[in-house]
């Protein structure tokens, strides 16, 4: 690399000086009219290229720098923030050389970006400042979950000059304290955590979009409005067998099938119209738009996540501002300079003209990349066969890797601390809790959970226009509900409210949908399946009719339908429960009883009560293409005069599919009416029973939403006040228990004053005779101490003298090993016998002052001080 550094240095040196040469010849030929006026021609020309860029408007950072000298506290930062390593030092002079050599050799290129100052004014080199931190969140184990959580939790500040990159980088310790960096901050603490996670990650130093530098979103579409497509698997048609029956015609109408193919065609060019509609109108809009005078110089750092580690099966680039992934051919990103990681440092030495649409991505390309440090971790590429034979030679390889040897260093460790999100932290996810996010004719609001009393988290507005004044509907998320509410859409143009619920409801709702919260007006309810006992999977109401959905029941009821006819109104004002709705017409359905012949399976029946008629259709045999009917005249069973009515035949109308198989007679017939009477009052009560049901559940659904009680876990210990109680209570009764304890140890009198009968008052007799036994009974616990120390010390010195007297016998046939074995036993004894010795003296020492403390304790004691006040 050096060797062809030196020829492109002196092929460029010569070129100069054979343009300086004909530039003289050139000058002395010319007359001195026409240099005048070629030299006043380059003085309009600078003076008008100077006005053009007085013109441009440099944008101003909104808001000042993240951190200054005063909002920084560097007393408490460690020793590495403030000073550098001899390493840290010397990598610090390979890049000062780095830099001065790309500088000779690519003098139209901008300074890189190498060693910037951290927060205490100390430089430092970029890739030192990635600290690989794999964090203990299971949210934050993927590159999705990482870049929602930096895009979220950091407040975006601009950079101080859009056309250059900062002074400062500062550590991503101080950026996630303050919550706000520009983007070289966001990139760095996100390419860290990606680091940690097992990515293979690179902080990247190039130009971008003003939308992109900006943090502009008003012109992209808000992902949450946006629906995946549904792939439908298509199920593969087995192959017909040889000898198989052939199926039935095909019964059903072209015409049909062609009205139907007719009307599909219709709706998918509306489809399509409206969707050029909307592109010729963003066309028109980006049109609108102002050209921006700085495109391809706004300087910009992002996220680049190559291809291979995790899994990942394409390289693709992260917006640290927005948390989103562009692939690598994406507009928005005009340019790289360089990247970095906590390895290496590479410059881009490919033709951004085209954008990174043509850029190749292999590090290990000195031609396409050119590195700083020679310890990379990327491979190089492969030799051709002519440059392999060439490099055969012994002493070429020899001189090469000594060269190498003597160039290769390894990037120092990084100077940040380890970077900890805390758990606290980790929930709020945005500055203060909230963050505002504006959209394509849509804003996206966000909280953090329990920031709002009503579990909101989450908001969605969407606007008709551009201009975001004319809402077209809204859905807010919630969570730790105590209702289990999860999601509510709002649809302004038809003024729809949808509720969604998760599994828990009281009620077991699982959506609701209406207009009003008023009972009898326009709604849905959906119920979890396996949550009712009954089986009600969903249920419909308008002003007049009400139909209810069943399923997994006992009796194969799956649909009813009543319908209700005008509440007569009454003089007293009343209640709609006292004075329910008539009843005009119950319709159910039945699913297939297989345990019935299908001549016996009641599929529908129809209670006209308005007419007195009820109506039967039984389910259809496999074989045949009608169903046996039958309906009931309602009639009374006495007439006006108290007579029985006898059953006749023209009670009941039938239609029988086989009228020779089954003769129904009519006492079968009037047993049939029994029964289904009964049926029609059980069908009443259950649908006045459904009514009482709406009205409790829009009852409870009110009250739910004035008291909107938010779910806290028993182990959110600073939340939840049941919990904190308890535990604060808990505590306080250990610790008095542990004071009892300890003051039960350290009461000296209280195994003499056990001796004296309960509730007997104190005499000076025996205050001075438990003060003798206390004083007595001490004094004998020294003693024996000093017997029990005397006795292990002679104890000590016996067993060494045996040892010895034993060793004396035996010197002459002891091996090597019995000898070590007896000098250590010899150490070890004389240690234990030198320990028992101090302890020995020092208890002689202290026995008689710890008497004498003792004594005064006692003519200092409350319960004997005034018995014992005459001896002191």
């Amino acid at each position: 690399m050096e060797v062809l550094k030196e020829k492109v240095e002196e092929e460029e040196a010569a070129e100069r000086e054979e343009a300086a040469e004909r530039a003289e010849r050139v000058e002395k030929t010319r007359p001195a009219e026409v240099q005048k006026e070629e030299a006043t021609l380059t003085q309009e020309m600078l003076r008008d290229l100077g006005k053009q860029l007085l013109e441009i408007q440099m944008p101003t950072p909104a808001e000042p720098p993240i951190v200054t000298k005063d909002t920084v506290d560097i007393s408490n930062l460690p020793l590495s923030y403030k000073t550098n390593t001899l390493k840290e030092e010397h990598l610090l002079q390979v890049a000062n050389n780095f830099s001065r050599q790309y500088s000779h050799l690519c003098p139209d290129r901008v300074p890189l970006f190498l060693q910037p100052l951290n927060e205490c004014e100390v430089p430092k080199f970029v890739s030192t400042t990635i600290r690989p931190t794999l964090m203990p969140y299971p949210d934050l184990y993927n590159w999705d979950g990482c870049a929602n959580f930096v895009s979220n939790f950091l407040t975006r500040v601009p950079l101080p000059d859009p056309l250059k990159p900062p002074s400062h980088l500062y550590s991503s310790t101080t950026v996630l304290k303050h919550q706000k960096g520009n983007c070289f901050d966001f990139s760095t603490l996100l390419c860290s955590m990606l680091l940690g996670a097992g990515y293979d990650a690179y902080c990247v130093n190039g130009y971008g979009s003003q939308a992109l530098c900006n943090m502009d979103l008003t012109r992209e579409v808000c992902p949450l409005t946006v629906t995946p497509k549904e792939t439908v698997k298509k199920k593969e048609k087995a192959q017909p067998k040889k000898y198989t029956i052939k199926p039935p015609r095909d019964l059903t109408s072209r015409f049909e099938q062609e009205q139907e193919i007719k009307k599909q065609k219709e709706a998918k060019a509306q489809e399509e119209k409206r969707w050029w509609e909307e592109e010729e109108e963003h066309l028109l809009e980006a049109e609108r738009a102002k050209p921006d005078p700085l495109h391809g110089l706004r300087v910009h750092c992002w996220v680049l996540v190559l291809l291979g580690k995790r899994e990942v099966p394409e390289s693709f680039f992260i917006d640290p501002f927005t948390g989103r992934s562009y692939s690598i051919q994406d507009d928005h990103f005009l340019g790289i300079e360089s990247l970095w990681n906590h390895r290496n440092y590479w410059i881009n030495m490919q033709d951004c003209r085209n954008c990174c649409k043509d850029l190749v991505f292999d590090l290990g390309d000195s031609v396409r990349w050119e590195y700083m440090l020679l310890g990379t971790d990327k491979p190089h590429l492969s030799l051709t066969e002519e440059e392999d034979e060439g490099m055969n030679d012994d002493n070429d390889t020899e001189d090469l890797d000594k060269e190498n040897q003597d160039k290769s260093f390894d990037m120092p460790s990084s100077w940040v601390e380890q970077i900890d999100i805390s758990p606290e932290a980790f929930e709020t996810h945005c500055l203060n809790g909230k963050k505002v996010l504006h959209y394509r004719r849509a804003q996206l609001e966000k909280w953090a959970p329990y920031l709002n009393s009503n579990g909101l988290v989450c908001r969605l507005t969407t606007y008709e226009d551009l201009e975001c004044t004319k809402i077209l509907e809204i859905k807010e998320w919630y969570q730790n509900r105590e209702d289990m509410l999860e999601l509510k859409h709002i649809n302004n143009s038809t003024s729809l409210h949808t509720d969604y619920f998760r599994p828990g409801h009281p009620r077991a709702l699982h959506v609701h949908s209406y207009k009003s919260m008023e009972p009898e007006n326009d709604r849905v309810m959906e119920f979890y399946e396996t949550a009712r006992v009954d089986g009600l999977i969903k249920w419909e109401e308008t002003p007049r009719t009400m139909t209810q959905y069943y399923q997994g029941r006992p009796d194969f009821l799956s649909y009813r339908h009543i319908n209700f006819g005008p509440r007569f109104k009454k003089l007293t004002l009343t209640s709609t429960e006292s004075n329910p709705r008539p009843i005009l017409k119950i319709t159910e359905r039945f699913s297939r009883n297989p345990a019935k012949p299908a001549d016996e399976d009641v599929a529908e029946r129809v209670f006209l009560i308005s007419e007195e008629r009820i109506q039967l259709r039984y389910h259809c045999r496999d074989d045949y293409i009608t169903a046996s009917k039958r309906e009931f005249l309602q009639r009374s069973e006495v007439d006006s005069k108290g007579n029985k009515i006898i059953m006749t035949s023209d009670v009941c109308i039938s239609f029988e599919v086989e009228p020779m198989e089954h003769t129904k007679k009519l006492l079968y017939q009037y047993e049939t009416m029994m029964h289904l009477k009964n049926e029609e009052k059980l069908s009443k009560h259950q649908a006045w029973e459904s009514e009482l049901e709406v009205l409790e559940i829009l009852k409870l659904r009110e009250e739910e939403e004035e008291a909107h009680i938010l779910n806290i876990s028993i182990y959110d210990t600073k939340r939840n006040e049941k919990s904190k109680e308890y535990r604060e209570a808990m505590e306080r009764v250990m610790h008095e228990e542990h004071l009892r304890q300890v003051e039960a140890q350290l009461d000296y009198l209280a195994p003499f004053l056990a001796q004296l009968p309960p509730g007997e008052k104190l005499t000076r007799v025996q205050a001075v005779h438990l003060k003798d036994a206390c004083l007595g009974d001490f004094k004998q616990r020294l003693i024996d101490k000093a017997n029990l120390i005397q006795a292990r010390f002679e104890k000590e010195n016996q067993e060494l003298q045996k040892k010895q007297q034993w060793y004396q016998e035996n010197q002459v046939t002891l091996t090597p090993e019995d000898e070590d074995l007896y000098l250590s036993y010899c150490s070890q004894a004389m240690f234990r016998i030198r320990i028992l010795e101090q302890r020995l003296n020092r208890h002689k020492e202290l026995a008689p002052l710890k008497y004498l403390a003792l004594e005064e304790k006692l003519y200092k004691d409350p319960r004997l001080a005034e018995f014992l006040k005459v001896f002191a």
